[in-house]
């Protein structure tokens, strides 16, 4: 009668281990998708801080060509202001 036990089929048996194995493996998987997400996430962080830097300099540049357009400032100062970002 107790023999079913010792097949697996009571408690503590191939049921709750192939269940709690399988928990296991989803958490696993989980973990290792976590993580490759997080290393791309953030070897983009560094490309996208050069890139706004970049997009920055642009932008101001571009300003002071229009400020420089409309008349606000001067030759010379357009100049400076070059000259400084660079």
């Amino acid at each position: 009668m107790m023999g079913w036990f010792r097949r697996g089929w009571g408690m503590g048996g191939y049921g709750m281990h192939s269940f709690g194995g399988g928990i296991m493996m989803i958490i696993f998987w989980v973990l290792i998708i976590i993580g490759v997400a997080y290393l791309i996430k953030n070897s983009n962080n560094n490309s996208n801080d050069n890139n706004y830097n970049h997009r920055q300099e642009d932008s101001a540049i571009n300003i002071a060509r229009r400020r420089y357009a409309k008349g606000e400032i001067n030759k010379e100062e357009l100049n400076e202001i070059l000259d400084n970002l660079k």
